[in-house]
C-alpha cells in the first residue's frame, strides 16, 4: 500500500537528498555508493563480500521479482551496506523463490530504499564520482536531515581502508561443493584433485565451486596467511580470491606472502578481482582509485594474446595502473569500455590473474577456461616433477 510519506532517505555528502520508501531493515549506514548494471543476480551481489562498505545503486528497475534461495548467496549474511532501486520491490514469481527479498533484508539487518530516479543519481555518480552517502529507513518518515548529510560527510572512505580481514573467514576449511547443475543441485566433488589453497580476500562461494568443478582440492586459508601456513599445506597451486576495500591496504601482509612464496616454489598461481591486484602489487606495479568503477554483468574485456572478446561480470572501485606494470608482467586483458588493465601474467612462469570474474558466468561461458587453465597448469607442473 502506499504511503502518506517517505519512509527511507538517502543522503550524500554534497547535501544532495533523495527520498523514497524503505524496505529490509530499519535504522541507518553509511558507506561509499556505487551503481551496478546487472540485470539479474541482485542476492548474489548483496552478499558478494567485495561490495563490503558500499551501497549498490541498481540500474536495472525490476529488483526483487524472482525472490531470494539459499543456494544464491555468495556469502553467509550480506555484505553490501544496503540497496537503492527505482521500483519498490514485487512479490516473488520465481520457481525457485523460498521467500521476498524485503524479509530476507529484513531478517539479515540491510536497508532498501524505492522510488528513487536511479538514472539521474547512476549519472551523478559517474560524474562526480562514487560519493559517500547515509542511507536511513524509519517507518515514521522522520528524518534528522542535518545529521544524515554530517554522517555521510564523516565516512573515512574506501581508500586505505583494509576490509579483507572483516570478510575473511576466522579459520581454514576443506571446500569440495561443485557447481550447480541439473537436476542434482550443488553436489561434492567425488573424485581425488589437485591441492589448491585459497586465500580468502572475500571469496565467493561460485569461485570456489568453480576451483571443485574444473578439478581441484580446495583448502581455504584467512586473508592473513603466511608463506609458512600455505606450503604447509604442500599445495599444488595457489589462488588469490576477490575482495574488498584499498588493495594497497591489504597489500601490507597480502604481498609479502605472496613474494615469498613466488621465491620458495614454482606452483602456479592464480587471481581474481582484489587476488589479481594482490598479485600486480607483489609483482611491482601499482593500483589506483577509480572514479566509479566497474560494476555489472556487460563489460567486454579483451583477451590481447587471442583477440577474443569475453562478456564479464566486474565489481571493483581499484584497478591496476598498467603503465607501472614491470619488464617480465605481460598485460593480456583490457577492458573495451575504458581500456584499464584487466589482466596479467608472468612471463616465464604459470602466475596469472585477472580483473574481471569468471565464475559468474554473464557470457555464460566466455571465461571458465581460465580455471581449465590454472588445473592444466598443474598438470603440466606435475608431469616435470
Amino acid at each position: 500500500m502506499p504511503h502518506p510519506r517517505p519512509t527511507a532517505c538517502l543522503a550524500l555528502a554534497d547535501g544532495t537528498l533523495f527520498f523514497g520508501q524503505g524496505f529490509g531493515a530499519h535504522g541507518q549506514t553509511v558507506a561509499e555508493l556505487c551503481f551496478n548494471t546487472a540485470m539479474t543476480g541482485y542476492q548474489e551481489i548483496m552478499t558478494d563480500p567485495s561490495y563490503a562498505g558500499q551501497v549498490v545503486t541498481f540500474t536495472f528497475p525490476h529488483i526483487g521479482n524472482v525472490g531470494v534461495t539459499d543456494e544464491d548467496d555468495e556469502a553467509a549474511e550480506p555484505v553490501a551496506a544496503g540497496m537503492v532501486v527505482k521500483w519498490d520491490p514485487t512479490l516473488p514469481s520465481n520457481w525457485r523463490a523460498t521467500g521476498p527479498l524485503t524479509e530476507w533484508l529484513a531478517r539479515r539487518g540491510r536497508i532498501g530504499i524505492g522510488g528513487i530516479d536511479t538514472r539521474r543519481l547512476t549519472r551523478a555518480i559517474r560524474q562526480q564520482g562514487a560519493p559517500h552517502v547515509a542511507l536511513a529507513h524509519n517507518p515514521e518518515g522522520v528524518f534528522d536531515i542535518e545529521a544524515l548529510v554530517a554522517a555521510a560527510r564523516g565516512f573515512s572512505g574506501l581508500v586505505g581502508l583494509d576490509l579483507a580481514r572483516e570478510v575473511t573467514c576466522a579459520q581454514s576449511y576443506r571446500w569440495d561443493e561443485m557447481r550447480w547443475a541439473w537436476p542434482e543441485g550443488y553436489l561434492p566433488r567425488a573424485t581425488p584433485g589437485h591441492r589448491v589453497v585459497a586465500i580468502d580476500y572475500g571469496a565467493k562461494r561460485n569461485i570456489l565451486r568453480c576451483l571443485a568443478s574444473a578439478g581441484c582440492d580446495v583448502t581455504v586459508l584467512p586473508a592473513t596467511a603466511t608463506a609458512d601456513d600455505i606450503l604447509a599445506h604442500s599445495p599444488e597451486g595457489l589462488f588469490l580470491s576477490n575482495g574488498p576495500g584499498d588493495p594497497a591496504a591489504t597489500g601490507a601482509y597480502a604481498v609479502p606472502m605472496i613474494r615469498e612464496v613466488l621465491d620458495r616454489s614454482a606452483m602456479p598461481v592464480f587471481g581474481i578481482c582484489l587476488g589479481h591486484q594482490m598479485l600486480a602489487l607483489a609483482l611491482g606495479a601499482r593500483t589506483i582509485k577509480m572514479n566509479h568503477g566497474h560494476h555489472g554483468a556487460n563489460h567486454p574485456v579483451k583477451d590481447l594474446e587471442t583477440g577474443k572478446v569475453e562478456i564479464t561480470s566486474m565489481n571493483h572501485g581499484f584497478t591496476v595502473d598498467s603503465q607501472s606494470l614491470p619488464a617480465g608482467v605481460v598485460e593480456t586483458h583490457i577492458s573495451l569500455f575504458d581500456g584499464s588493465n584487466c589482466g596479467i601474467r608472468l612471463a616465464d612462469r604459470p602466475v596469472f590473474s585477472v580483473q574481471y570474474h569468471p565464475e559468474a558466468s554473464p557470457g555464460p561461458q566466455d571465461s571458465y577456461y581460465l580455471f581449465e587453465r590454472f588445473v592444466a597448469a598443474m598438470q603440466q607442473q606435475a608431469a616435470f616433477a
